[in-house]
């Protein structure tokens, strides 16, 4: 495996059931079979195994989010290429979050568009039934807004096009944005 003379940081935004991490995962296989190296920092992985007392107020949101930040610009600036998948609902915190990692990295925001009530069908892990009923607070899309955002990079829209489709075109495009980067 070998590390970029800059690594990329690909944030993914959109709410909790948009399929967030299951594109990340299958493209950083992908990534990984071309021999470079990728990790994905996770929202559920990052909040068990990093920063756990990290709640859900805009404030607590905006701390957690940062640290995230750090991280992910601590891995790309050694190279690698890093998948963020974090619902990040607020336009003024994905803008510093930005901010942050271009200080050393190149940063592309990616928005998995899925309409809410979509989300709440899929629900892969029973949270959109448990804020419905009053027992998870500040749920976004529920009790809490997504704000969608203004610009970004690349649209993934994941009720109007397939897995496969979203996958290959994220994959696209970071291997262009890779590209870019060797030929500098």
């Amino acid at each position: 495996m070998r590390c970029l003379q800059k690594g990329l940081v690909i944030w993914l935004t959109g709410l909790s059931g948009s399929g967030k991490t299951t594109i990340s995962n299958i493209v950083k296989d992908l990534i990984k079979k071309d021999g470079i190296r990728v990790e994905i920092l996770d929202g559920d992985w990052f909040r068990q195994n990093i920063d756990p007392e990290a709640g859900f107020t805009k404030e607590e949101r905006k701390k957690h989010l940062i640290r995230v930040a750090n991280v992910a610009k601590l891995l790309a600036r050694n190279g690698i290429v890093t998948i963020c998948s974090f619902v990040s609902p607020y336009e003024d915190i994905r803008n510093e979050i930005k901010n942050i990692i271009r200080e050393e990295a190149k940063f592309f925001l990616i928005y998995t568009k899925c309409e809410i009530e979509e989300c709440i069908k899929r629900d892969p892990k029973g949270l959109y039934k448990k804020a419905l009923k009053g027992e998870i607070k500040n749920f976004t899309g529920i009790d809490d807004p997504y704000e969608e955002p203004k610009e970004y990079d690349l649209l993934l829209d994941t009720v109007r096009n397939s897995v496969e489709y979203n996958v290959e075109k994220l994959y696209s495009f970071i291997k262009e944005k890779i590209n870019e980067i060797e030929k500098a």
